[in-house]
């Protein structure tokens, strides 16, 4: 009898590049925002990517959200968090922070020191959890594995499992998120569960997507990438690869996570299930109930340090 041969991972291929668009948020804030734009109001379970770079003494005093969780990836600079429930942060250069808002939470996020550049993705959570207590993890750059799988590659595994390495989050979202850097000349092939939607982010340089000429795509710096899950169950693989013309090296976020196929409503602050929710969530977060009860009379000590110029 002949050996059953393992199957082959999927080639999975870019559906689609999205281009960003400078916005306007918080207290004198511009983010480059790629999904939650008209263009890309969701991608699931993605509901929004920011990329931000901060000056003091602007930033996001208080505001309440409901509903989904965020991931904030601190590149360069300090940035604070303080929250309703007593949590507080100090995020440094590759610390990671996660936020469940569950039922309600009001938090502020100033930048310390000029420049800081941050990323934050907006994560849907399923209906379960949408009204669960809120929850806080902050995770310490020094902690978070660093591997280099193949020469001139290096990867640092911010949430799931690959190359050998895990690592694990309040997230009830299965997830795979990797920040990776190309020297010139290298790829790599990042395996990643079929099932899994995909954005490869570029934070800098240009990055080559795909296995052969045909399906192959180039991103650009602050431009995202979409694979859309596959059917079948069996393993997959992306390619990426410095861009051919490209003089220097390339850095992205790989971003992968399971689709919910649930009803999804994205409004200001709030990610719920119908507008009745929404409307619900806006008129407890005013009216302090329902696990806003937090938010009367709260003001965090680090709002007072944002400023209007």
């Amino acid at each position: 009898m002949s050996a059953h041969l393992p199957e082959e991972p999927s080639r999975r291929v870019v559906e689609r590049v999205v281009f960003g668009r400078q916005q306007n948020e918080g207290v004198n804030v511009k983010v480059w925002r790629t999904v939650g734009t008209v263009g890309l109001p969701y991608f699931d379970p993605f509901v929004l990517l920011d990329d931000a770079t901060v000056d003091p003494p602007a930033g996001f005093s208080d505001h309440p959200h409901r509903g989904f969780m965020t991931l904030s990836y601190l590149l360069d600079g300090e940035m604070y968090h303080e929250d309703f429930t007593g949590n507080k942060g100090h995020m440094k250069p590759g610390d990671v922070q996660w936020m469940i808002a569950g039922k309600g939470i009001v938090h502020a996020e100033v930048p310390r020191a000029p420049g800081t550049h941050g990323i934050q993705l907006w994560i849907n959570v399923p209906s379960a959890h949408k009204h669960v207590e809120p929850q806080y993890q902050h995770l310490q750059g020094s902690v978070l594995p660093l591997v280099s799988p193949v020469a001139g590659v290096s990867v640092k595994v911010l949430a799931g499992s690959a190359f050998g390495v895990e690592v694990t989050c309040i997230s009830p979202t299965p997830l795979l998120v990797m920040d990776v850097t190309l020297t010139s000349n290298s790829a790599l092939d990042v395996p990643v569960p079929s099932a899994y939607n995909v954005m490869i982010y570029v934070v800098s340089g240009q990055v080559q997507v795909g296995h052969d000429a045909g399906s192959k795509q180039q991103v650009r710096e602050r431009d995202v990438a979409l694979i859309h899950a596959l059917d079948q169950s069996a393993s997959s693989v992306v390619r990426t690869a410095v861009a051919e013309d490209a003089a220097a090296g390339a850095r992205f976020l790989f971003i992968a996570g399971l689709p919910l196929n649930e009803p999804t409503i994205h409004h200001g602050p709030f990610v719920l299930t119908t507008y009745d929710e929404i409307r619900q969530a806006m008129d407890d977060y005013h009216e302090c109930k329902n696990g806003f009860e937090r938010a009367k009379g709260f003001r965090s000590k680090i709002s007072k340090l944002v400023q209007k110029k």
